[in-house]
């Protein structure tokens, strides 16, 4: 991992706007979001789920808010239910990192903005992409490169998620024809990634 990083570092094209997308917008999309932001990446995050879940006392009683919930008021609310819990967990950590990046987490539905390129965490969350932008009016008709690399839904995870998708992002960037090009740069990037990759081209 620590190679990709290095890789990683390279001066990116800043033409590319890049969305990178989980379910809730909390660990996989932000910790990658973080990664891209800090290499000077042009990128945002969104989460495709109705609600915002973060893990609970028990499995089946997770903590749930809506999209207009800010990081803060969940690491407010978290530090008056359990702080030992959350502090152990991961989660304050994770959302007090959230909260310096930006204020809220976004539901990719809601969003207006286009992409030139959109990294999704799960094949559940690809789905889910390309279901919003083929109902989405077809009015200009640019293309955007919808991927997906599947990370599971810890930290552990979402740290190396986020540095194979900062390499990615990077293969991508310095492509010279990024239409001609990314079938091929996916493909060899496949076996690093060492999980399988997906790839679609939507117009909207």
């Amino acid at each position: 991992m620590a190679q990709i990083s290095q890789l990683c570092d390279s001066n990116p094209t800043m033409n590319l706007k890049f969305a990178i997308v989980c379910s809730s917008n909390q660990n996989r999309s932000m910790e990658a979001h973080n990664f891209l932001s800090k290499k000077g990446y042009r990128v945002k995050s969104f989460g495709t789920g109705t609600q915002v879940k973060l893990p609970g006392p028990a499995h089946d009683r997770p903590n749930i808010y809506d999209f207009n919930t800010t990081y803060d008021e969940m690491y407010r609310d978290l530090m008056d239910k359990n702080p030992e819990l959350y502090t152990q967990n991961g989660i304050l950590n994770m959302l007090d990192r959230n909260r310096r990046i930006k204020p809220k987490p976004e539901r990719f539905q809601s969003s207006s903005e286009r992409f030139n390129i959109i990294l999704t965490c799960e094949e559940r969350v690809y789905d889910q992409v390309i279901e919003d932008l083929e109902s989405r009016s077809k009015d200009e008709m640019e293309p955007v490169h919808i991927i997906n690399l599947d990370i599971q839904d810890n930290h552990e995870e979402a740290t190396v998620g986020a540095a194979l998708i900062c390499e990615l992002a990077r293969l991508l960037a310095d492509a010279d024809d990024l239409d001609d090009d990314v079938d091929e740069i996916i493909l060899e990037f496949e076996p690093k990634a060492a999980r399988p990759i997906l790839h679609t081209v939507i117009f909207y």
